[in-house]
């Protein structure tokens, strides 16, 4: 998930703090009825991920309404399964697969506009992908070294890793795909805007992990 890192705990100045404000508490609340239920917040996070390739797999045949609608219900089930772990009990292993097919996800979708037009997407599609991949590299480093650090944030509400906040998160990044699903011959141009701010993300979390691990 692409995070400009700028602070620790600057939640309010982005749009993803905003969001846990606004929907964190319906979330929480159909948490704890699906935990009610017997469901696990592991079986949500799977199922999510279900959707997720099933948008990119529309994507890929340009059915782009459809996907985006799939594409919303998997950003759904990743905000309920950890509301339905709170309800529970959070795990570990929990933790490690809701950030592993979190990465997949963003991963899927730019392949599925790959998939849908060749010529014009391989290029932009591969640079967005490049970028996901340095900035996914800096975020989980420098989530290792604030644990061995005992670096600790709130700005995310309680998670299994460290989030570094910022400028351009999970939620831009939806709206970056919505955009692309609405708008599909931009996809080009979307994704080299997308790639050169989210490897200016991954350069400023360096400069961050500089400020921060060389004391």
């Amino acid at each position: 998930m692409p995070i400009v890192a700028c602070g620790y705990d600057k939640g309010d100045r982005v749009l993803d703090g905003r969001m846990r404000t606004i929907i964190g508490p319906a979330l929480d609340r159909i948490g704890r009825a699906l935990a009610k239920a017997g469901i696990s917040a592991d079986a949500v996070t799977l199922a999510g991920f279900a959707l997720a390739l099933a948008a990119a797999c529309l994507i890929a045949f340009e059915h782009y309404f459809a996907g985006l609608f799939a594409l919303g219900l998997s950003r759904l089930a990743d905000g309920l399964d950890g509301a339905v772990a709170r309800a529970t009990r959070k795990t570990d292993f929990g933790g490690f697969l809701d950030i592993v097919l979190d990465f997949a996800f963003y991963g899927a979708v730019p392949l599925g506009f790959v998939f849908a037009d060749i010529g014009a997407n391989a290029v932009a599609g591969a640079a967005l992908l490049f970028a996901f991949y340095v900035n996914g590299a800096s975020f989980l480093a420098f989530a290792v070294l604030a644990e061995k650090h005992g670096l600790k944030t709130l700005a995310r509400g309680e998670k299994s890793l460290f989030f570094t906040t910022g400028l351009a998160e999970a939620t831009e990044t939806i709206l970056l795909f919505a955009a692309m699903c609405v708008f599909p011959a931009w996809f080009p141009w979307l994704a080299w805007g997308f790639a050169l701010l989210t490897l200016y993300t991954a350069l400023s979390r360096i400069v961050l992990a500089a400020r921060t691990f060389r004391r």
